[in-house]
Formats: C-alpha cells, sequence, structure tokens
C-alpha cells in the first residue's frame, strides 16, 4: 500500500512539473504577441503553478521519507506545508492580477494576433486535462492532500482557460475593457480556491479527525472479536500517507494479562485489514471501569 502512495504522488507530482512549464512556455510567447491581459492572468497562473509544482515535486518526496529518531510520527505533515504555501502563492498572484487588470481597464486597446492566444489557451486546456485525469487517479488511491490542492488548482485552470478564450472572443468584436474584466474575474476565483486549499491544510495541521465511516469501520472491526464488550474514546488524524487511530478497548475484568493482549492484537490486525496504512494503538480498559466512566 505504501509502494503504491509513493508511486502514484511521484507520478502525479512530476508530471504536474512538466504539464506546468510546458504550459508557461507557450503562453509566454502568447501575452508577448497579443498584449492580452486575460492572457496575462493565465500566464501569471501558470507562473505560479510551476512554483506550486516544484514545491510539491521535493515536499513530497520529504514526506515519503520513513520515520526517524526526531520525526517518529514520519514526515507527512509536510504535504500540508505545501498546501498553505500553495494557497499563500495563489493568493498573492491574484493580488498582483487585480493589479494589473485595473490599468488595462484604464486604457483598453485592440489586440495584436489574438488568434495565437487562442492557440496557446486551446493547448493549455489540453494539457491540463490530461494533468487533473492522472491527479484524480492518484487521489483516489492516496488521498494525499498536497496532491489535492494541487488538483483544486488545476480545475480551476480549465474554467480559467476557457474564460479567457471567451474574453478573447468578446475583444475581437469590439469590447475591448472585458479583457480586463474576465482578468479580474480570474483572479477573484483564484482567491476563493486560495482560501479552499488553505483551510484543508490548515485542518490537517490541526490534526482534525478524519471523517466519520472511518470511525464506523473501525468500531466494526473491534467489535468483531467475540471477546470484546465495547469500543470508545476512537481518535484518528492524518499525516501523509499515515493515518494514525488510537482507541479504548473494552474486555472482561477477569482476563489474563497474556490473553488481554492476544485479543487486543487480533483487534489491531482486524482493524488494519480495513485501513492497512493505518498505525493502531490501543488501550485496553477493564470493561467494569469503562462502564463507570463519564462520556
Amino acid at each position: 500500500m505504501k509502494d503504491s502512495y509513493a508511486f502514484w504522488v511521484k507520478l502525479a507530482s512530476t508530471f504536474a512539473l512538466v504539464a506546468a512549464f510546458s504550459m508557461i512556455v507557450v503562453k509566454i510567447w502568447a501575452w508577448y504577441v497579443t498584449n492580452s491581459a486575460s492572457m496575462l492572468a493565465s500566464l501569471t497562473d501558470s507562473v505560479f503553478d510551476v512554483v506550486a509544482s516544484v514545491i510539491n515535486f521535493f515536499v513530497i518526496r520529504y514526506a515519503l521519507m520513513p520515520a526517524d529518531d526526531d520525526h517518529k510520527f514520519g514526515h507527512g505533515k509536510a504535504e500540508s506545508l505545501a498546501g498553505l504555501a500553495q494557497s499563500a502563492f495563489i493568493f498573492g498572484s491574484a493580488m498582483l492580477l487585480i493589479f494589473h487588470s485595473v490599468d488595462r481597464l484604464k486604457d483598453p486597446g485592440p489586440l495584436n494576433q489574438p488568434i495565437l492566444a487562442v492557440y496557446a489557451t486551446l493547448f493549455s486546456v489540453l494539457m491540463t486535462l490530461v494533468l487533473v485525469a492522472v491527479q484524480r487517479m492518484a487521489i483516489r488511491r492516496t488521498n494525499s492532500v498536497a496532491i489535492k490542492a494541487d488538483s483544486l488548482h488545476y480545475q480551476s485552470d480549465l474554467l480559467m482557460n476557457l474564460a479567457v478564450l471567451l474574453a478573447l472572443w468578446l475583444t475581437t468584436q469590439g469590447f475591448l475593457s472585458m479583457d480586463g474584466w474576465f482578468a479580474i474575474g480570474i483572479a477573484l476565483y483564484l482567491m476563493w480556491g486560495a482560501r479552499t486549499i488553505a483551510m484543508e491544510s490548515a485542518a490537517a495541521l490541526m490534526d482534525k479527525e478524519l471523517p466519520q465511516e472511518y470511525t464506523e469501520t473501525i468500531e466494526a472491526a473491534a467489535m468483531s472479536n467475540p471477546m470484546v464488550h465495547g469500543v470508545h474514546d476512537i481518535r484518528t488524524r492524518q499525516s501523509g500517507r499515515n493515518i494514525f487511530i488510537q482507541f479504548h478497548l473494552e474486555l472482561d475484568d477477569n482476563l489474563k494479562l497474556v490473553d488481554a493482549h492476544d485479543i487486543t492484537v487480533k483487534v489491531e490486525e482486524a482493524v488494519n485489514r480495513e485501513i492497512p496504512e493505518a498505525e493502531v494503538l490501543i488501550h485496553q480498559d477493564p470493561v467494569s471501569v469503562a462502564q463507570k466512566t463519564p462520556e
């Protein structure tokens, strides 16, 4: 399972880097020729895509490093830090784009060879569609926060590129100010995406509980052992590829310590069969004590 995680996050981060670099080269050429504000918006976004993808490329590899003496829970939270960095880059690029677009609105003008901008945008759409497909496969298999953040941004790129195409067409029809207005709209959309990424990354850094389905799966796995009287205080969190699970197991008062240990090992194995990537820590409680403990 962990080898699969490493393969998919490395594939997604590497492909994102290649796609971002190819799109930025094409957009620099198109913006230089056309002087379009909406094309500059798309170019600005791609520049920060490269920065974000470079961050992911190195951070994901760091996050995959095994636990060591200084990081006994692993390095997985580096992924969430990468997500926060991406949200900051996105927000900053959006602010700069708004400033440029306002200047463009003050002095709108016709575009030079807008068909070149159209070709550049269509190329970006094709590259982004392929990249998002790869990222979705990686997310389904890993649930990586960093890949989610990257994918969210590239999904917004699809809408942005369609908006750029519309802005280019309207500009050629004489609506010169539309170029600037669409650029501002794209910037606001990027800001909203940055907020979403920042909130999810912060939640992971703050050890937000995993979805309720995990708790239900853990409880069902534990209660499948006939020697278990109950389960309580289930806690879950995720750090990169690692899921950490803790809970209290309610066992018969008169069990020998060695028997309680054997039951606990079997419960841990049952949980790991359902959630293979989890590290499980179980505390054993006599059932009479557990029943007296207030919720």
